[in-house]
């Protein structure tokens, strides 16, 4: 229940989002006008509620649309996999204090006695980070052709899945070869 409340909130982050991509630069991307969903690598999507799916597919029709690709069931010019990944993470942040004085006299060569004290805090903060991968192949090669990896942190707060997913994904999708028209 646990792991499936993380990557249901896998795109409902308010972090920076940090996207990656890889394209095959021999690859005339104009040539494609239709794509289709092979669906979900390794089952990764066995996690995620049925309405997450749907918020996911439902952001990346959108951005496929505003850039002219129509989806197909099947055999599209494009194919598309997604894979899930989620990591446990840990920061450490430390803060120190110090409060101190001298005694006696002090000159310019040297200062006199000293005394003070200091106290360092430490603080642990454990957080989830989800990876969203998208692979992109050549539907009659089946060669891949683009890779985008959008990273997060995994904020647990249902109430804005709906508008940071597609935010998320529109971040992905800036670095895609097709721009919107």
């Amino acid at each position: 229940m646990v792991l499936l409340a993380v990557l249901v909130a896998l795109l409902g982050s308010c972090s920076t989002v940090k996207v990656v991509t890889d394209v095959d630069k021999t690859v005339d991307f104009s040539k494609y006008k239709t794509y289709s969903f092979l669906g979900w690598q390794a089952n990764s999507d066995r996690i995620l509620s049925e309405i997450d799916k749907k918020r996911l597919r439902d952001a990346f029709i959108h951005e496929f649309e505003r850039r002219g690709l129509e989806p197909v069931a099947e055999n599209g010019d494009m194919q598309i996999t997604l894979f899930i990944v989620v990591d446990h993470k840990t920061t450490v942040t430390a803060y120190t204090n110090y409060y101190g004085g001298r005694y006696g006299m002090y000159h310019r060569y040297y200062g006199g006695w000293g005394y003070g004290w200091a106290s360092t805090t430490y603080n642990e903060n454990d957080y989830m980070e989800g990876t969203l991968v998208m692979d992109v192949f050549d539907g009659s090669t089946k060669d891949q052709i683009w890779q985008g990896i959008v990273t997060s942190t995994i904020n647990e707060n249902p109430a804005k899945r709906e508008r940071t997913i597609p935010a998320k994904i529109g971040s992905l999708m800036r670095k895609f070869p097709v721009q919107p028209r």
